[in-house]
């Protein structure tokens, strides 16, 4: 390729609002199981979903254009998106609105998943097949620009693999694994299968901020540290585990995203787990990130040169956390990169392609 070519941008943490139209993909015989949508009499913006007869699963405010174009003012970062593109109803909407974002290829994260869905394995097993399904159909309908992360049923390990299988012939390129996924870490050998099955489909295991462990989200959830505690920090420290843990050798060629939680993270981790190696007597490796395949998104306002220091110049990439409306939320996050004096075109050129082109496998 001539250094006059455009290399692809590629948005490694973007977005899909779950719908009633989700679950259109569930078989007749798990109807059953499909989940109920309800607005707060309250509050028409704030809905929730119903599970097994209980409120489950994460479900963000439905903003009309105007809110959001309030809360953009408010936040001074754009975090706009068209409904019917973020609940990607209309696939030609997103892939023009992409195009104005300057992104070529979205890789696509559920939100529905963000905490617990069930504890009744046949539930999670139906819903995650409808997911896998509907994503499957979009991905089809985008031209190749719509990648994702799959989901799976944590809780029916022996359909895992095979839903992991389909969703790979459907254009994902990564499971998602919830640092803490009930009374488990991600860390714990039970989900050694899912990591075997993601290893030998070459998918990364993609560990997006959330909280399956329903009592540690209660009890943040009403303290001032609030979604910060329940979701972001778990993705610390989970990173943290996986270098302690035996996973880097156990499954060498695994790659990890660790995914909207920031990155002013990474020199804290990296100093903390070389500091813990030496108190072990176990050899650092010379280039962490590298070595153990571990992919962190960063953001605009991170000190990306400081963090570069210690991720390496591979493991940084970058997404707009398109279709949310929380601190990771940039819908501009692209351009705006792209924009930094202080950073080299080079490394422009790591963090929005060569870097997620390989976590993804792309």
């Amino acid at each position: 390729m001539s250094s006059q070519e455009k290399l692809p941008v590629i948005d490694a943490d973007a977005h899909v609002i779950e719908t009633e139209r989700t679950w259109d993909y569930l078989e007749p015989s798990e109807e059953k199981f499909r989940p109920q949508l309800f607005a707060s009499p309250d509050n028409p913006t704030k809905q929730y979903w119903i599970i097994d007869e209980k409120i489950r699963g994460f479900r963000f405010p439905t903003y009309s254009e105007q809110q959001l174009r309030d809360l953009s003012d408010q936040f001074g970062r754009n975090v706009e998106s068209p409904k019917a593109a973020r609940e990607l109803d209309d696939v030609q909407l997103r892939l023009d609105h992409m195009d104005k974002l300057d992104v070529d290829v979205q890789v696509l994260h559920n939100t529905f998943w963000i905490e617990q869905i069930t504890t009744h394995p046949d539930t999670e097993a139906a819903l995650c097949r409808s997911w896998n399904r509907w994503l499957g159909d979009i991905y089809r309908r985008s031209e190749g620009r719509l990648r994702w992360s799959c989901v799976v049923p944590v809780l029916a390990l022996d359909e895992a693999a095979a839903q992991m299988k389909q969703a790979k012939e459907d254009g994902a390129v990564a499971v998602c694994i919830r640092p803490l996924e009930g009374d488990r870490d991600m860390t714990d050998p039970y989900f050694y299968p899912v990591y075997q099955a993601a290893s030998d489909l070459d998918m990364a295991i993609a560990v997006h901020i959330a909280n399956g462990n329903p009592v540690n989200c209660d009890t943040y959830r009403p303290t001032a540290a609030g979604r910060f505690a329940m979701f972001r920090a778990p993705t610390v420290t989970s990173c943290l585990g996986l270098i302690m843990s035996e996973i880097p050798q156990v499954f060498p060629n695994l790659r990890w995203g660790f995914i909207e939680a920031s990155s002013q993270w990474v020199p804290w981790i990296y100093l903390e787990s070389e500091n813990r190696y030496a108190a072990a007597g176990r050899e650092f490796p010379k280039d962490l990130f590298a070595e153990y395949g571990i992919y962190v998104t960063c953001q605009t306002n991170d000190d990306i040169l400081y963090v570069l220091k210690y991720s390496g110049e591979g493991n940084l990439v970058i997404g707009t956390d398109y279709g949310h409306t929380d601190p990771s939320s940039e819908m501009d996050a692209i351009l705006d990169f792209k924009k930094m004096d202080d950073v080299s075109q080079e490394r422009k050129d790591n963090i929005l392609h060569h870097n997620p082109k390989a976590l993804y496998g792309l």
